[in-house]
């Protein structure tokens, strides 16, 4: 049970629905259930369907397959002791048996996004927007099937656990909280009724079997991750009934739950349906990565297969062209399965973007533009990238991209420093990649309005510093880099000043605009003179940075001070912040420079996982994330791995070490992949003392993406 209820799983549907929870079947998390529907995409995420609580009568005797942990921390319905078998592909997949009898249930959510021709037909993940003027069309379910298989006629009988609730809390039975349903032909209607005020409406259908009415509550579910967190850790769910159904050995019975009234666009729900529903997911992902038909590769608990220890190779150029060695070994295919439960289709600005990560994330700027080189670059899903950078750009305000999208008429969140040069950077990485140059022609005039916002001054006085050239900020209560926690008012690594991989994206920024210009001179993309003036202006800004970019060199200490404060201190925390500034693709240090960098980020950050985010040895340092919500704030970016780090680790290394074998083993970090946390996919972050337990979110955009830029 130990192992069993730390390892989960996670089904999406490219709207922000999803499905997950725990191999053995207890509900630990807030986040676990079978039905979170997205109302107004990628948000408004509200738990319908908990699950189905499963047993099984064979000869008379009745075992429960489900368990259940309650709040007094009693565990009950051990089902999961008779659990034989779990796979993730290419859907999750249980096993239950004893001698005489094996059932098998599976779960399948679908592409949510349905009835706008081409990306009905693709996938969202393969168009930039929406067919001009068609409404976008949403579909929310997901479907189960049982299957089973003995010597004798079973009963199988399933409980319908539910609620009406916003996903980041607990539902509590109340007076004020009804349930209505309607029964019809193999079919339920179910709605929430809340005060008087009525909730989502949704039904439950199924091929076969005897719905019995039998309304209770379930009362004092107990959520022991969530008490780990210091959150409401106490649930209580709804079950309107039960159904029951007979099976003769081969028998299977499928269900699917889906938001909205039943309606005869739906189709007939048939035994053949689960199957025909599993082909076309495999079919949209095929087509999307160039996958032959059928192959996914797969594997499962107890299969007893293993990595080799050989290092992996390291793609020698950023994205490489299609072929077997990419796309068709079962690694290379769950890794890209993985990066698209991260792209989802946002209703407030009808086209893509980037889930930051599961369960609780919402889409990020900067974690989008970060993440965006290994979800869509990589796979070559150029349209996706060309998409998101579109999007992005359209938001730009005062030389700011946001860091989080609004919701419908909701104004974006501006509070990050780096996101407009994230995007600068990736945008120069899907030029490199695909050579549009039309659609830098259509993007550099916001690419002027960043850079004459950042030397002219912004919000949060952000300015180009006149004397030395470089990026500085200062605005109070706020924190504006990746190490962005904020208790309260006070951010725990405020870094204000003049941040060391600010002013390295800076540097590639303006590298970026030099080239640009001349290109679009060349190519008599505007005024070649007045372009051409342009490239010379920022050619000379840039050489000044790079010079004034030597004012972070701690010769003492062969490593990057992590900022210049307003006051010129220097801050001469060992941070990973340094290597990110060797890693991108203009770096302004030299190669002795980049060689100690990175020998002193090896002997103190680098761990099995990723990057430290704090030297071990410094007094601030925090070695675990664990406890309240205010103790895993002041953990956060003060020592915790950060398993996206490990990619400008690498391309940091590939840069000044060319030659010499990368000393990182990938055996780990695939193992968690594989065996760990969420199956097939990277946690957002780890403890920084050994063992390197994984925390935070279970799946995280940035870490699958970054993994996928180096491991082929």
């Amino acid at each position: 049970m130990a192992d069993l209820d730390t390892r989960e799983w996670l089904l999406t549907n490219g709207l922000g629905s999803f499905a997950s929870g725990t191999v053995s079947g207890v509900r630990t998390r807030t986040y676990h259930g079978w039905l979170f529907a997205a109302t107004n995409p990628p948000s408004g995420r509200t738990l319908l369907f908990s699950h189905l609580e499963a047993s099984l009568e064979v000869l008379g005797n009745v075992v429960a397959l489900g368990t259940n942990s309650w709040g007094n921390g009693q565990i009950e319905r051990t089902g999961y002791e008779l659990l034989r078998h779990f796979d993730i592909n290419p859907v999750p997949k249980w096993i239950w048996g004893q001698d005489n009898w094996q059932l098998t249930r599976q779960l399948v959510m679908p592409i949510g996004l349905v009835g706008t021709g081409d990306w009905a037909q693709k996938g969202i993940s393969n168009a930039s927007c929406l067919i001009p003027n068609a409404p976008a069309q949403f579909c929310h379910r997901i479907l189960i099937q049982y299957r089973y298989e003995g010597s004798h006629t079973a009963i199988l009988r399933l409980r319908l656990l539910i609620a009406e609730r916003d996903f980041h809390h607990q539902q509590i039975a109340s007076e004020e909280l009804k349930f209505s349903q309607l029964l019809g032909q193999q079919q339920i209607c179910l709605q929430a009724i809340n005060s008087g005020h009525f909730g989502i409406p949704w039904h439950l259908r199924w091929t076969q079997g005897n719905y019995q009415p039998d309304a209770v509550w379930y009362w004092d579910y107990g959520l022991s991750e969530e008490t780990k967190r210091g959150l409401g850790d106490k649930e209580d769910l709804y079950s309107p009934g039960y159904l029951i159904v007979t099976l003769q050995p081969g028998d299977a019975v499928t269900l699917e739950a889906r938001v909205g009234f039943p309606d005869s666009v739906s189709g007939v729900l048939t035994p053949e349906t689960f199957a025909e529903v599993v082909e076309a997911e495999q079919e949209r992902l095929s087509q999307i990565f160039g996958w032959s038909k059928g192959g996914t590769g797969g594997w499962g608990l107890g299969t007893g297969e293993v990595f080799s220890n050989t290092q992996y190779p390291i793609p020698i150029t950023p994205y490489p062209q299609r072929g077997p060695h990419l796309t068709q070994s079962p690694l290379s295919q769950q890794l890209l399965k993985a990066s698209d439960q991260f792209i989802v289709y946002r209703a407030s600005i009808a086209g893509p973007t980037v889930i930051a990560g599961y369960h609780w994330f919402n889409d990020w700027g900067r974690d989008t533009l970060i993440a965006l080189p290994g979800l869509a670059l990589v796979p070559q899903r150029f349209d996706l990238a060309k998409g998101v950078l579109r999007t992005f750009g359209h938001y730009c305000r005062h030389g700011l991209i946001p860091n989080a999208f609004p919701e419908v008429n909701g104004e974006p969140i501006y509070n990050s420093i780096d996101a407009a040069l994230w995007w600068i950077e990736t945008l120069g990485l899907y030029l490199e990649a695909t050579q549009d140059w039309e659609f830098l022609a259509e993007q550099f005039p916001l690419v002027q309005q960043i850079y004459k916002a950042f030397v002219g001054g912004t919000h949060f006085n952000i300015q180009v510093d006149a004397t030395d050239g470089l990026v500085s900020w200062d605005a109070r209560g706020v924190a504006l880099t990746w190490m962005d926690v904020v208790i309260g008012s006070l951010p725990v690594t405020p870094r204000h000043g003049k941040p060391v991989e600010i002013n390295a994206l800076w540097y590639s920024a303006l590298c970026w605009l030099t080239q640009w210009a001349e290109r679009l001179s060349q190519l008599e993309y505007g005024e070649p003179v007045r372009l051409s003036k342009q490239a010379q202006r920022y050619a000379q800004q840039a050489q000044l940075v790079k010079t004034s970019l030597q004012k972070f060199w701690n010769p003492q200490l062969g490593y990057l001070y992590d900022t210049i404060e307003p006051d010129d201190r220097r801050n001469f925390q060992i941070r990973p912040n340094a290597v990110l500034a060797l890693s991108l693709h203009h770096c302004a240090f030299s190669e002795q420079q980049g060689c100690q960098i990175l020998d002193l980020a090896t002997t103190s950050l680098l761990t099995p996982y990723g990057l430290r985010s704090l030297d071990p040895g410094d007094p601030e340092y925090k070695g675990k994330y664990e406890g309240n919500q205010e103790q895993r704030d002041r953990a956060y970016h003060q020592g915790t791995v950060w398993a996206w780090l490990i990619g400008p680790y690498i391309r940091a290394w590939q840069r000044f070490y060319p030659q010499q074998s990368l000393p990182f083993d990938w055996q780990p970090l695939l193992d968690h992949f594989r065996f760990d946390a969420c199956l097939g996919s990277i946690s957002e972050i780890f403890d920084g003392d050994s063992p390197h337990t994984p925390r935070g979110a279970i799946a995280q955009a940035w870490s699958v993406a970054e993994v996928i830029r180096h491991i082929q």
